[in-house]
């Protein structure tokens, strides 16, 4: 039996790890990390901790959706201090010193890193890339949707569609990313990709990406109807990822797309 540590177990995706790893064959929740009061019924073994080399010690796989400062301890914990348990990791909005040390800890366990856990989204990603690439005269614009407590904006993962958007047609997006218009800004550009964020309500998930053209415009859609969606699918790749070389991996890489 897997015994998966969870970081970020008092928020609504790591709570929901707790409730599907109960009914879980093969996994079970071995430890939690909690930096406040955890009100949620653990089963009776697991182990309950502040300290990240506990978690460690007591987990086969780390999942974590916690926030960044949270993901840097957990990382640092691997650079600095020789933990050496596979991670998997969906939180967001790293800076570059987090992103740099994610890269630097994939050298030395594996990691799965991925802006969005759900397999439909891992779908859609190649969909959009090959769009972008076959359509190239057409128009990108992607819209996010998400319940009004999300902190980051633009999205994760509408920054990971915009990314695949504008790989397929050799495209930097940081020159080309536009994430808000107002007043007279003048015609869209061609190469622009634009990004845009709602946030109202408790929607969970909803990401569109649009390419227009003259005559006809296509649209792809993901929406996610419960969060444990992105629980279960981090549940899957974490199974995955035991036994992997050290290396940063996507979660196109476990579902072998």
């Amino acid at each position: 039996m897997i015994k998966v540590g969870i970081l970020g177990s008092t928020g609504r995706v790591g709570s929901l790890l707790i409730d599907d790893l109960e009914n879980d064959e093969y996994a079970r929740v071995g430890a939690v990390h909690v930096f406040d009061k955890l009100k949620k019924q653990l089963p009776e073994d697991t182990v309950v901790t502040n300290d990240m080399k506990v978690l460690f010690d007591s987990s086969d796989v780390v999942i974590d959706f916690s926030a960044p400062a949270a993901t840097e301890a957990l990382l640092t914990e691997v650079v600095e201090n020789g933990a050496r348990k596979p991670l998997v990791i969906a939180t967001t909005g790293f800076t570059k010193h987090q992103q740099n040390l994610l890269f630097e800890a994939s050298k030395l366990v594996p990691i799965l890193y991925a802006t969005n856990m759900s397999l439909g989204v891992a779908v859609l990603n190649k969909l959009v890339a090959l769009a972008s690439k076959t359509l190239s005269d057409f128009d990108i614009e992607i819209v996010e949707q998400h319940h009004k407590h999300k902190v980051d904006s633009p999205s994760g993962t509408a920054l990971t569609l915009a990314e695949h958007a504008a790989d397929a047609r050799g495209l930097d997006l940081d020159k080309v990313r536009v994430s808000g218009r107002d007043g007279q800004i003048g015609a869209r550009t061609k190469d622009e990709i634009a990004v845009m964020a709602l946030r109202g309500g408790d929607i969970v998930g909803r990401h569109t990406v649009g390419l227009y053209n003259d005559g006809e415009f296509l649209e792809l859609n993901h929406t996610a109807t419960a969060r444990n969606t992105f629980s279960k699918g981090a549940i899957k790749v974490a199974k995955w990822i035991i036994g992997k070389e050290p290396k940063l991996y996507s979660i196109n890489d476990a579902l072998g797309l």
